[in-house]
């Protein structure tokens, strides 16, 4: 049996210096015994894919509501998707592939039903009640609302990992905490699902976009990043049918950004110097990147999608439904809070009405955010 001690001894001996090692972990809230076979972050991995959080992104929107089709990506697939592409880079750095895989499977644990929308709904609806982002809601999560255990709430994951989900960082994301001293840098295995999340997500907005017939190849053409590897992989295999090449299309795309991602990066550890984990903590840009060029054409694509694909008038549309439903489903449980289920009435007495609901909401499926709405505001149905 390979045990804990020998395994802490392999990372040390073969990680890179400034990879987060587990026997260099800051620890737990609530001090545990540590397991004889599994290092510190696998643990971690294995509560969260064993957590009621994970098994909900499955029903929750990516860009495309649950009921939509069952092709689309859900978090729960974005979610797989982007532990995929950061293992393989966190691998390629010599970081802690472990402790990236933990991180990239919880960074969507606080996301909403209804993707942004229902985000930006809650977000406007607790204002004055303490706010709403959904990485606070993630360790939230993991900290106080996952009930597993009895000698402490939550699933008391390590230090790195709530750091790490609370320093995440994308377009939507403006998370603040100062117990983990927002001026130390993000590990770098944070920074890495940081980036293969953006990977994750352009490339598989680009397949679904084209699925729904909301985009078209043509549209696509006119970003250069796009049109190039479309006519690359168009010369290199003659007659391709137009779902194969779209397909290697995104395959492309993904290869290039990865390797990209890989060779700036190492650019960057050099240029930096970084030779140390206390290096990365103290460097205050992110090291995990890719080069000018290819974060302009990135740009440029994402840009693109936000207008074409977001703002699509039937996303649009589906957005604004979204909104509305979690804003009357909030409205009316703050309104009369004995329409709570048990637990949350019990949570309203010590967290307050609106922090209760926010909780319940943010923890719903898309499905189930439908059938509560049908259940409360049409009432000759079977409840």
């Amino acid at each position: 049996m390979i045990t804990r001690t020998q395994l802490e001894d392999r990372e040390q001996r073969e990680l890179a210096p400034y990879a987060m090692k587990s026997a260099a972990s800051r620890g737990r809230k609530y001090p545990e015994d540590e397991h004889p076979c599994r290092t510190a972050y696998q643990r971690d991995r294995d509560r969260i894919v064993h957590s009621s959080a994970f098994r909900r992104l499955e029903y929750k929107t990516q860009v495309f509501v649950n009921h939509e089709g069952d092709y689309y990506r859900t978090r729960l697939t974005h979610t797989m998707e982007v532990v995929q592409v950061a293992r393989s880079v966190a691998r390629a750095l010599n970081l802690n592939e472990d402790l990236t895989e933990a991180v990239a499977l919880a960074h969507d644990l606080g996301h909403t039903p209804f993707g942004h929308s229902g985000e930006e709904a809650l977000r406007d609806l607790m204002a004055s009640h303490g706010g709403f982002e959904h990485n606070a809601q993630s360790l939230r999560i993991i900290d106080i609302l996952e009930d597993r255990y009895p000698d402490f709430p939550g699933l008391n994951l390590t230090y790195e990992l709530r750091e790490s989900i609370l320093k995440h960082r994308s377009r939507f994301d403006h998370p603040v905490s100062q117990e983990f001293h927002p001026e130390e840098g993000a590990l770098l295995e944070a920074q890495v699902v940081d980036a293969c999340d953006a990977i994750a997500y352009n490339n598989h907005d680009i397949d679904d976009g084209i699925k729904s017939g909301y985009l078209t190849i043509e549209d696509l053409l006119e970003v250069p990043f796009f049109a190039d590897a479309w006519n690359g992989v168009n010369e290199r295999y003659l007659g391709l049918n137009r779902r194969v090449a779209l397909r290697q299309t995104v395959r492309s795309l993904i290869n290039q950004s990865v390797g990209d991602l890989i060779r700036a990066s190492e650019r960057a550890l050099t240029e930096h110097r970084i030779d140390s984990l206390a290096a990365v903590r103290a460097c205050r840009e992110p090291l995990i990147r890719f080069s000018p060029d290819s974060r302009a054409q990135r740009d440029r694509l994402g840009d693109f999608l936000f207008q074409r694909l977001y703002r699509h008038f039937r996303v649009a549309r589906m957005a604004e439904k979204a909104k509305r439903f979690v804003t009357e489903l909030f409205r009316e449980y703050v309104r009369y809070g004995p329409q709570l289920p048990p637990r949350y009435q019990k949570a309203a007495d010590r967290d307050g009405i609106e922090r209760a609901v926010c909780d319940y909401i943010a923890g719903m499926t898309d499905r189930y955010a439908q059938e509560e709405y049908r259940r409360l505001f049409h009432p000759f149905e079977r409840t």
